[in-house]
């Protein structure tokens, strides 16, 4: 086997599995001449709002403007607190800044990644004892493609009265008890970047909601804060409503094409999430007592965006196995709140010790729907050999 041919993640299998949908649906946005906004927007977040149980979807330019629409929908500003974890991509916290309030970094669980409950609330009574700052909402991240604790955050979010983002930006997919992380968040984001598991061919992202009203604000605001049915109640505008600007708004929306190109890739998603757990199954079973193998929140179904092992010795084995012709990537090796402009916000009680661990030990092997049983053994043996030293 010619390894030096292995990929982390494969698009071109993918590519190959849809072929010439793909490429009747890229002309069939290209022949429409609506690029932007055309028919496949609207009918692309039915689907995704359909695929995820919600009542209504809204796709944005990407998965980060997905994560600072809601935010800005709900008045979210300076003096308010929005807990997020640390480990975590900095997307996550930077929409924060945008709205001028502050993040409050929380420390995640040893085993799942995600955000740690009892520190969650621990940092909202820090926050609360310390008068400064307004608990507002909490963003929950599917680290690595598997859900947070949601009902029990639900539980704090609704005890202290805040508002709960579910980041699906890897997680897009992932269940527990069956349900979809909206069952209990108040949104739910997704991130279409090339290299997450539903991902386009460009930049992209979403908003899944059961808020009528949130849904409403949020298409205001990602177009320049354009007027919405509500806005205009009571009053007469004989013009296009892009032209009557009721509140600051933004510039997020997704191309027509990649709307095109994402119908294609939801209708084997569910089937790609399924071969994504048998490849994840088969490295359990060969790693478990090698090395730290991966734990899945109990009946949660992960759609393992990554799958992450951890190891000590982490960066030696990233040098090795680079040898073997093994790609490997070591997510998060600074948290966010050790990163220069977030040093000045606040930290939840324990200082994230877990977060600080995590980030020196994790390292994520090649995982995909189309990772064929002979390369994946040869990473397997790439991770046995290293280990026995």
């Amino acid at each position: 086997m010619a390894n030096s041919n292995i990929q982390f993640i494969d698009l071109k299998a993918q590519r190959e599995r849809l072929g010439q949908k793909i490429d009747d649906a890229i002309m069939g946005a290209v022949n429409s001449g609506a690029f932007i906004m055309g028919s496949q927007v609207k009918e692309f977040e039915k689907k995704l709002a359909d695929f995820c149980g919600a009542k209504y979807g809204l796709s944005c330019a990407n998965g980060t403007d997905a994560i600072a629409l809601p935010l800005m929908a709900w008045g979210v500003a300076e003096g308010d607190a929005v807990f997020c974890p640390s480990f975590t991509f900095a997307a996550t916290a930077e929409v924060v800044p945008w709205t001028n309030a502050s993040p409050v970094f929380v420390d995640v669980l040893a085993d799942t990644f995600n955000m740690n409950p009892i520190r969650l609330e621990q940092a909202i009574e820090q926050i609360l004892i310390e008068g400064k700052l307004k608990p507002k909402a909490v963003i929950a991240v599917d680290l690595f493609g598997q859900p947070a604790d949601y009902p029990k955050i639900r539980a704090i979010c609704d005890k202290y009265g805040l508002k709960l983002i579910s980041d699906s930006a890897q997680g897009f997919g992932c269940t527990l008890n069956g349900k979809h992380p909206i069952e209990w968040a108040d949104c739910q984001t997704a991130s279409f970047f090339p290299a997450k598991p539903l991902g386009c061919y460009g930049d992209g992202g979403a908003v899944v909601t059961n808020d009528p009203i949130l849904l409403e604000i949020m298409d205001s605001l990602r177009v320049h804060g354009k007027a919405v049915k509500s806005d205009l109640e009571g009053r007469a505008f004989e013009h296009d409503t892009k032209y009557l600007n009721v509140r600051i708004g933004m510039n997020s929306r997704l191309d027509t094409i990649q709307a095109a190109i994402l119908l294609e890739k939801l209708e084997i998603y569910a089937d790609e999430i399924v071969k994504r757990n048998k490849v994840a199954a088969r490295y359990n079973e060969a790693l478990n007592g090698i090395v730290k193998t991966p734990v899945v929140i109990e009946n949660g179904i992960s759609n393992w965006a990554q799958y992450t092992i951890e190891m000590p010795n982490r960066d030696e084995f990233a040098v090795f196995a680079k040898t073997k012709g093994v790609p490997t990537a070591s997510y998060y090796p600074i948290p966010i709140h050790h990163q220069a402009p977030y040093k000045n916000f606040p930290v939840g009680g324990n200082f994230l010790p877990v977060s600080d661990a995590a980030a020196n030990n994790v390292i994520s092997l090649p995982m995909h729907p189309y990772l064929e049983e002979e390369t994946q053994d040869y990473i397997i043996n790439t991770v046995k050999e290293f280990c026995k030293g």
